[in-house]
């Protein structure tokens, strides 16, 4: 091996290791907040689960607006590590916003912020990625950022869990700023110059930063796209499915355990979020090999059962066990989501824009149902809840089943002549 040659593997291996932290913090720093909001609503400040479903739902909707022009800017932009850090700094404030000033109003808007940068970490992480490996590496590459990603969901889980029993749920909230300092660290430590810019956005080739000798695919062309078009409609029905069933658990974890509510949240986190380091990897070494449909069709048709599991006891040991079902309906979407859009949009340049498309009917689902859900609980009861979503989530798989094509050719089809 020659010297140009170790010196160029070991800068590949350096940036390998700093987009793992990149996406092992962001998951702490938004792992700090997330559904203890939810918690901490319901069992400090008394909200009913109608109300907090409003305020999630407004949250959401505001996210939704502004997804499609973040999106958009994250195509264009080189300034995509700045992008993330941005985000970052103002996830902070506005969990920190909660954290002080707990009314209807500040915790209203400091939501809707969470919600809008919401909206910049996937496309912004999914970006760099595409655009610091090679397509044939990308799999392998997008099971280990959701492994990173997942191991730092757990560690913050454990964490607040200490930090909510020991303390108070209130002090959840202040484990975020920390791991927002080793955030920006890790995205700064990304050299930009190793980003290709113009395969950050699915185009092909590396140009220079500010020359684009490809012309990106008209927008409106993505809605001729069947992919896209199947798979949005399933990601809209799985995420209506999904978003609300953590926080329901949450809910009946808080009026029944007050005290060892973020406890035994933090137990179903860690659970999950285990299973999802596992399944992430297995996920992307199998995609070349299987294909995506198939993988796909184990972490959707997970979700529904899931569901339907929650309404049988209220047990929290059984909650618990169940919600390890999460870690392979969410973590096998999770991972394959970026995978099954850059397949579909290789060439186009509009990999973000495709990408925030699918995060705007994933965003259109979760905050309609976690309203509904909320009212339908207030009504008829959580069994009757995890009902109605277990059958969402039915739908979800059927679409996966009988509607996706398969988006990228297994190693078998690739040695045929």
């Amino acid at each position: 091996m020659t010297a140009t040659t170790a010196d160029k593997t070991a800068s590949q291996r350096s940036i390998g290791w700093s987009l793992d932290a990149v996406n092992f913090f962001v998951s702490d720093v938004r792992g700090a907040f997330g559904p203890f909001i939810n918690v901490y609503l319901v069992s400090q400040m008394h909200w009913t689960p109608g109300s907090v479903g409003f305020v999630m739902m407004i949250g959401g909707l505001i996210g939704l607006a502004t997804e499609t022009p973040i999106v958009w800017a994250i195509d264009h932009t080189i300034h995509k590590r700045g992008a993330l850090i941005g985000a970052l700094v103002i996830l902070v404030v506005a969990g920190m916003t909660i954290y002080a000033v707990p009314g209807f109003w500040p915790v209203l808007i400091a939501n809707a912020a969470i919600a809008v940068v919401g909206d910049v970490f996937v496309p912004a992480i999914a970006a760099l990625t595409l655009g610091l490996y090679a397509h044939r590496f990308l799999a392998r590459r997008l099971g280990r950022n959701a492994a990173y990603e997942h191991a730092g969901n757990a560690v913050v889980a454990l964490l607040a869990a200490a930090a909510g029993y020991f303390f108070s749920q209130r002090a959840v909230f202040l484990l975020a700023p920390g791991f927002a300092v080793l955030a920006v660290l890790a995205v700064l430590s990304i050299p930009h110059d190793a980003i290709d810019l113009d395969r950050a956005r699915g185009l092909e080739g590396r140009h220079q930063h500010h020359e684009r000798r490809h012309k990106a695919a008209r927008w409106r062309d993505l809605m001729k796209h069947r992919t896209l078009l199947v798979f949005a409609a399933a990601a809209l029905l799985f995420q209506f499915a999904n978003a609300p069933l953590l926080p329901l658990v949450g809910q009946k974890f808080a009026l029944g355990h007050p005290r060892e509510a973020t406890v035994m949240l933090s137990a179903c986190i860690i659970a999950a979020q285990v299973v999802m380091l596992g399944i992430s990897v297995f996920a992307g070494a199998k995609a070349d090999k299987w294909g995506a449909k198939p993988i796909l069709l184990i972490g959707f048709a997970a979700l529904p059962l899931r569901a339907a599991l929650f309404a049988v006891s209220d047990n929290s040991f059984w909650l618990i066990g169940v919600e390890l079902l999460d870690g392979i309906s969410g973590g096998i979407f999770a991972m394959m989501t970026p995978l099954v859009v850059a397949d579909g949009m290789r060439g186009t340049g509009r990999y973000n824009l495709a990408l925030g498309a699918i995060g705007t009917m994933q965003g259109v689902g979760a905050s309609v149902a976690l309203y509904t859900s909320g009212v339908a609980v207030d009504i008829l009861g959580y069994t009757m809840g995890f009902i109605g979503l277990g059958v969402a989530g039915t739908a979800a798989l059927l679409i996966i089943l009988f509607g996706l094509p398969e988006t990228r050719p297994t190693s078998s089809a690739r040695r045929r002549p």
